[in-house]
């Protein structure tokens, strides 16, 4: 299947990609963790092998812990491929806010980054074979309505891990959600609350429309959570 869309310089687009036959593609944190930071190492012209940074900083026996990893969030990148405005993870697809910075951008990370993810499951699970279903999938944001849907649509994904029906039916248990979204790592929600972490340097938010300051978010947040039927 082909993709019809056409990526163009400037214009901002919602990409998400699903596991074949909808397989889980995160299966515990370590994973999910692996994801995040590859959304920060391949943004970039520059080729990053984590492989020779481990090599070279611990030995071939080296490995490093986790807090050392971390420090790759810091990592200078001479020049990023696309913007990324917000971005989720869940167990068995991508959601990611993109934006064009060049002819050619998106569709160079999203191989780089899909290509690098689908390595490191099948050598970890000792499998072959594609992870993602091709191609990934892509929606021009072609109005401020609908951009600005997007940063609420694409954080709370996640409640449906919890609350499968919250959409349909509203949201049963308003401190459990919102106690479940703080907790949950793997999306940029926390980063648009302002809180302070490291893999807030994933998101290129200059390259966006400042729609929210930090509290300004929480409340835009909290008015989709008790919407029905109209998400």
């Amino acid at each position: 299947m082909e993709r019809k869309i056409v990526f163009a310089p400037g214009e901002i687009y919602h990409i998400y990609t699903r596991g074949v036959e909808k397989r889980k593609i995160f299966l515990n944190d370590h994973d999910y963790f692996r994801s995040m930071l590859l959304l920060y190492l391949v943004n970039n012209k520059d080729n990053f092998q984590l492989s020779s940074w481990v090599k070279q900083k611990y030995g071939k026996k080296g490995k490093p812990k986790l807090s050392d990893l971390y420090e790759l969030f810091k990592l200078p990148r001479r020049d990023t491929l696309v913007s990324i405005g917000v971005f989720s993870l869940m167990p068995n697809h991508i959601h990611l806010l993109l934006k064009e910075k060049e002819e050619g951008g998106i569709s160079k990370f999203m191989g780089k980054y899909l290509t690098s993810l689908s390595m490191y499951f099948n050598v970890k699970n000792k499998r072959s074979g594609p992870l993602f279903t091709r191609p990934f999938r892509a929606q021009h944001v072609d109005n401020d309505r609908y951009l600005k849907y997007l940063f609420a649509y694409i954080p709370l994904n996640p409640v449906k891990l919890i609350e499968p029906k919250w959409k349909e039916e509203g949201i049963k248990d308003f401190k459990k959600v919102k106690k479940y979204l703080e907790d949950y790592k793997y999306s940029s929600y926390l980063d648009h609350l302002g809180k302070d972490r490291l893999e807030k340097n994933i998101l290129n938010l200059d390259d966006f429309p400042d729609y929210f300051s930090d509290s300004s978010f929480d409340a835009f947040i909290n008015d989709w959570l008790t919407l029905k039927d109209e998400f």
